[in-house]
């Protein structure tokens, strides 16, 4: 089996909203959070989804 679709990462400001799985990366701003987002969208090589105003997901297309 070949995956071509997945989680990289979480980012966060609430940790309580996801458990398990990818790397969880928590932030205490959101400010914080986008700036490790965009890092991480550019190191992974994978592109950010946010999911509402608190999580954003790093995926692979």
């Amino acid at each position: 089996m070949d995956l071509e679709k997945y989680i990289l990462a979480v980012i966060t400001t609430d940790p309580t909203k996801i458990t398990g799985g990818p790397p969880i990366f928590t932030c205490k701003t959101k400010e914080e959070m986008e700036f490790v987002t965009a890092n991480l969208e550019a190191i992974l090589d994978g592109i950010a989804h946010g999911l509402g105003e608190d999580m954003y997901i790093i995926v692979k297309h």
